[in-house]
């Protein structure tokens, strides 16, 4: 028996949501698929947070494919977002 659709329900029901690292790998269809029903599901009604080092105008490359999808997350996230765009030096340099 999966415990997948128990673990989707948890996550969408959640009052905070943080995705990190985003971008850092690309996602294939089903990974697409997967996000979308989270984003949807939490749309408007629980807080959600997504943090990564790639630039917004380089997350459509984050999608492997399925660019209905794509353009539906992101369509989602852009028109309810507070964006915040952190420029400064890495704090993980050698010193």
């Amino acid at each position: 028996m999966s415990r997948l659709p128990s673990f989707f329900e948890r996550i969408t029901k959640t009052d905070q949501f943080i995705l990190d690292d985003f971008g850092m790998k690309r996602l294939n269809t089903e990974q697409v698929l997967d996000l979308m029903e989270i984003i949807k599901e939490r749309h408007g009604r629980q807080a959600t947070a997504i943090v990564s080092q790639v630039p917004f105008s380089g997350w459509h490359e984050t999608f492997e494919s399925n660019t209905t999808a794509t353009d539906a997350i992101l369509d989602r996230i852009i028109h309810s977002a507070t964006r915040f765009d952190l420029r400064s030096e890495s704090l993980r340099k050698n010193t």
